[in-house]
């Protein structure tokens, strides 16, 4: 069954804009239906990792690298402006949805060459296992920093943990005929992913975020304390409303005071992570 979806599909012309099409329906199911939102279906729609998929598959059953480019740039050219346009009626923003249209225009720039060079993957050798290196890399880099969300956020997104696990597997067994090719390519990119994220640089939140509403301060009002050493913040008064701009190294609630002329405030300065791994910033007043 898998060499028949990975090799034996007649990838026709049709088939290419069928396909085109039922993708992009499926997506705009999992960006309108409120139920999928905050899940690893969801990023069908802002992600790659289920389009790197569907990339392969037309690749796959593609006879020749131009064929291959071909059908793939006609395929994400079809599916990524249909996915807007079906939103354009539900969506506040109207026609002004395709503002975002940008990212995946770039993106399907990218498959003509992109999938020339993929098709080598049907070569079954040693050529194939180094065209799929860039892809295993990012698919392990997903799934290892997923996990670590899901680790702390259980069930969000281990379906996506499972996902790119799969597919890692999946075309190391199909694309690769020797366990040292598929050795190399499942444990390559993960002990680089591993490197990576324990010497990359500290995370680093900032930003700048008005303060509760009703709290006007004038040109005299200064930070007093902050009971966190870890993080600065610092005032930004702005005419009627005043804003601080913060710079954390981790997330965490920080008390701070502002002194204006004979007030006081107390305020918390509340840094966190949402379900979909997004940072997120609140500030309230202390009574």
């Amino acid at each position: 069954m898998l060499k028949k979806v990975f090799g034996e599909l007649k990838m026709t012309w049709l088939a290419v804009a069928v396909f085109a099409v039922g993708a992009a329906i499926i997506t705009s199911v999992f960006l309108l239906v409120p139920v999928f939102e905050n899940t690893s279906f969801e990023r069908m729609g802002i992600h790659l990792e289920a389009w790197i998929l569907l990339a392969v598959i037309i690749m796959s059953n593609c006879q020749k690298p131009l064929e291959s480019a071909m059908k793939t740039f006609v395929f994400f050219l079809i599916s990524q402006p249909l996915i807007y346009l079906i939103q354009v009626p539900f969506n506040n923003l109207g026609w002004g949805i395709f503002g975002y249209y940008k990212y995946w225009f770039i993106w399907t720039l990218l498959t003509f060459p992109g999938a020339f060079i993929g098709w080598y993957i049907t070569k079954k050798n040693w050529l194939s296992l180094a065209v799929l290196m860039p892809v295993l890399g990012y698919l392990t880099y997903v799934y290892v920093n997923e996990a670590r969300f899901a680790f702390s956020h259980f069930p969000y997104h281990i379906v996506t943990v499972l996902f790119c696990i799969t597919q890692v597997i999946l075309y190391l067994y199909l694309f690769t005929p020797e366990m040292i090719q598929k050795a190399i390519g499942i444990f390559s990119p993960l002990i680089c992913c591993i490197i990576y994220l324990f010497v990359k640089s500290p995370m680093e939140l900032n930003g700048n975020y008005f303060l509760p509403e009703g709290v006007i301060l004038s040109d005299n009002a200064v930070i007093g304390t902050v009971n966190n050493d870890d993080i600065e913040i610092t005032l930004s008064p702005d005419g009627a409303e005043s804003m601080v701009y913060y710079k954390a190294h981790e997330y965490g609630d920080t008390d701070f005071n502002v002194k204006d002329k004979d007030k006081e405030y107390t305020f918390t300065l509340h840094l966190y992570e949402d379900n979909e791994g997004h940072s997120q910033v609140e500030i309230y007043e202390k009574k």
